[in-house]
């Protein structure tokens, strides 16, 4: 039972990839609801939550990938 390296490495890319989102999101979202009497509230809260809606899509999709990297699926 050999581990595909170049999945592995593919997949921590991944996840590599979603740690600054897990960052930037919550903390996108909160400044926007701290700052609710500008006019960017809503631009904001958008990119925040798009932020971390990325963020759990690159994590799944990583843990994903080096499942089938690692129990060559």
């Amino acid at each position: 039972m050999a581990t595909n390296k170049e999945l592995l490495g593919k997949g921590v890319r991944y996840l590599t990839g979603s740690l600054p989102l897990l960052f930037i999101g919550p903390s996108l979202i909160y400044n926007a609801f701290m700052n609710q009497h500008t006019n960017w509230h809503y631009l904001v809260l958008g990119i925040g939550i798009v932020a971390c809606l990325s963020a759990m899509f690159l994590i799944f999709y990583g843990l994903k990938t080096m499942m089938k990297g690692l129990f060559n699926d």
